[in-house]
């Protein structure tokens, strides 16, 4: 899933879902997201919805006590990628904010302490979307000493 930059032999290695090395995990996109493209992402009967320019919600989990909604947006020059954020629900139905985002290995670990059959289900849909060319895993690098 990853590439170990730090492998003398530069063998891929796996990373595996529910590892604190999973959270470090985001999802790339290869094109950039637009209007006309949204539907290639629709997860679930859900479609991304623009919450500001260049930023894009929809919901991956929702309960009464957990929700998850990707997060999709432009992060440094070109890229695009696939984050996790927490919402805030009000009136049963009404988003009135969104928390910080996390990246998506980091949703997807949350997710399965909660509901296993649910993180798997959305790991698969990051795999169609990656076995289309339509994005990849990458490792996000943290400076020396960097804390989450």
């Amino acid at each position: 899933m990853a590439d170990n930059n730090n492998n003398q032999n530069n063998d891929e290695i796996s990373v595996v879902p529910g590892t604190d090395e999973f959270e470090k995990m985001l999802f790339k996109l290869n094109t950039p997201v637009t209007k006309d493209n949204l539907g290639v992402l629709d997860y679930n009967g859900s479609r991304l919805q623009p919450v500001q320019n260049d930023l894009y919600a929809m919901p991956a989990f929702v309960t009464d006590d957990f929700n998850l909604f990707f997060i999709v947006s432009q992060l440094v020059e070109d890229d695009w990628v696939i984050a996790f954020s927490n919402a805030k629900i009000e009136n049963g139905n009404e988003i009135t904010d969104l928390s910080e985002p996390v990246t998506t290995g980091k949703g997807l670990n949350l997710l399965g302490q909660k509901s296993p059959a649910d993180a798997n289900k959305l790991l698969k849909y990051f795999n169609t979307l990656a076995e289309a060319k339509r994005g990849e895993w990458r490792m996000v690098e943290r400076p020396d000493g960097a804390n989450d």
